[in-house]
């Protein structure tokens, strides 16, 4: 117990880090996420943008990388960190893996939570002649915004564990803390300090979540 008040400070920082890390790769994957769901949604059959070799090309590539574990991810992907951000190893390199992973992730949820909205609301904007984009804007994004803010939500919570993942194998944050700290000097005090506060914010991330949500969804 003693051992953990003396690392508080390592512990406050370690979480500074895995909410930056969080954080990047959420804007980076959130919006990869966003752009490949629309595409996914856009150019399946019988959609706005209808395109046989995009879908396919798309479609796949989410299908071949979404299921691979993070942990392994990350080595797969090392000669395109190096390319991308100049280092395979190291919080550069794990914060572009998980924002890639978090893009093909996203993806799915975006398209699932578009296919909700109502194809007669489409076809009466397509109708009325309004192009493409501003169906997108002002009619399809709206309409499943409050389900993609659980989808959202979700996701954050999963990069929050790739975080831990990363840390863990050198990446710096909580994962590295509970590694080094706690699991190395058998010491379960400090294990659980890092457990505790991964819990409160993956709880405080889904609490405001549902809530933005459910505003939304009463609108």
């Amino acid at each position: 117990m003693n051992d953990l008040i003396e690392l508080l400070p390592k512990l406050w920082a370690s979480a500074g880090e895995s909410l930056v890390m969080v954080t990047i790769a959420m804007i980076f994957g959130g919006i990869g996420g966003l752009l490949l769901g629309l595409a996914l949604y856009l150019c399946r059959a019988g959609n706005l943008l209808e395109n046989r070799a995009v879908y396919v090309t798309v479609n796949v590539l989410v299908n071949t990388f979404r299921p691979i574990p993070f942990v392994i991810f990350i080595g797969a992907i090392m000669p395109l960190s190096r390319l991308v951000v100049g280092t395979g190893i190291g919080g550069p390199a794990f914060i572009f893996a998980m924002s890639l992973a978090a893009s093909f992730g996203i993806s799915r949820l975006v398209e699932q939570n578009l296919l909700t909205v109502g194809p007669g609301v489409i076809e009466a904007a397509r109708a009325a002649g309004a192009s493409p984009f501003r169906i997108i804007r002002s009619i399809l994004l709206p309409e499943a915004l409050g389900p993609l803010i659980l989808g959202y939500t979700f996701a954050l919570i999963a990069v929050v564990d790739m975080s831990a993942i990363a840390g863990a194998i050198g990446g710096g944050g909580l994962g590295n803390f509970a590694l080094q700290y706690g699991y190395r000097q058998m010491n379960p005090w400090v294990t659980w300090a890092a457990v505790l506060v991964i819990i409160v914010i993956v709880q405080t991330v889904q609490l405001l979540g549902n809530a933005i949500a459910r505003r939304l969804l009463r609108r």
